[in-house]
């Protein structure tokens, strides 16, 4: 592993589904404001994620389609057929 190109600043953060409202404490670099208290009763800072492996048709093995922003829906607009 080269030295000095990893982060050092690694905390505990909640990273949470926002799409079911499961959540799970992990660790990462990224910057985010806003915090949850957790099951310990410490306070971490929250990620919110669209997805997760508690969502994700391929885990689940449902096929439920997650369109969160409407991209399908920009995608197929953006390269239908025109008549």
């Amino acid at each position: 592993m080269k030295q000095g190109i990893h982060p050092e600043n690694y905390r505990f953060v909640v990273f949470k589904d926002m799409s079911n409202g499961f959540a799970f404490l992990g660790r990462s670099t990224a910057a985010t404001k806003e915090t949850i208290t957790w099951e310990d009763g410490n306070e971490y800072p929250v990620i919110k994620l669209e997805i997760s492996n508690t969502s994700h048709p391929f885990y689940t093995g449902k096929n439920v389609l997650v369109d969160t922003a409407g991209r399908i829906d920009k995608f197929k607009k953006r390269y239908e057929k025109k008549k």
